[in-house]
């Protein structure tokens, strides 16, 4: 299931706050070799300290956090706008109320020798409880800047985007700008390729438009 933390109650999920990031610096920066700040053995940076919604995936039998990711709203600081406008033509910006940014999409990289199919279990269920997030704050679009390997993963959820700007290769890797559409549609179609049934997020989720 997906736990859902927002600024209001970031002060009760302290443990599993830096667990995530915790997994964060063991997948950006000693798995893909990202340029991120590591203290500590935690990788943060500053957009976390924007009030952003946290998704988090946990295993429901060791509650151990295997997944996760944050959104922020394009209408204040946004990775897109103020790190990756190359992405973008020259002037062009996307800030919108109805459209929120996806960043820092980590899974357990331990899962990857479970084999491929507790990957995309996971993974699935993090672009799932995304839709469904999107859909209870009434949003229509999230941005996400991917690189090629999370392209493939894309693909392979049944999760199309919608490329935006140029894609550009930013120190090793081709990145992208991607457009993906919150819809009923969309989540039935991750579902599918996931084998989901029923909603990922917790009974008791409940998500304010102005969250993040």
């Amino acid at each position: 299931m997906i736990e859902v933390i927002q600024s209001f109650d970031r002060h009760l999920h302290a443990e599993t706050l830096d667990a995530l990031y915790k997994l964060r610096a063991r997948v950006f920066k000693d798995r893909l070799n990202w340029e991120v700040d590591v203290q500590e053995g935690r990788e943060t940076d500053y957009f976390d300290d924007c009030d952003p919604v946290y998704l988090i995936s946990r295993n429901q039998y060791t509650g151990r956090v295997e997944g996760g990711l944050r959104l922020l709203p394009t209408t204040g600081p946004n990775m897109l706008r103020d790190v990756f406008p190359v992405l973008l033509p020259d002037g062009e910006i996307v800030e919108s109320p109805l459209i929120w940014e996806s960043s820092r999409f980590a899974i357990d990289p331990d899962l990857a020798t479970d084999g491929s199919r507790r990957l995309h279990s996971v993974t699935t269920e993090l672009l799932c409880g995304i839709v469904e997030v999107g859909m209870l704050a009434g949003i229509d679009f999230v941005v996400s800047v991917y690189d090629a390997r999370m392209a493939r993963i894309f693909k392979l959820a049944n999760c199309p985007a919608d490329i935006i700007g140029v894609p550009t290769r930013i120190g090793r890797v081709m990145t992208y700008a991607g457009l993906f559409e919150i819809s009923e549609e969309m989540r039935g179609r991750i579902a599918r390729a996931g084998q989901i049934t029923g909603s990922v997020l917790l009974p008791s989720t409940n998500v304010d438009a102005a969250a993040a």
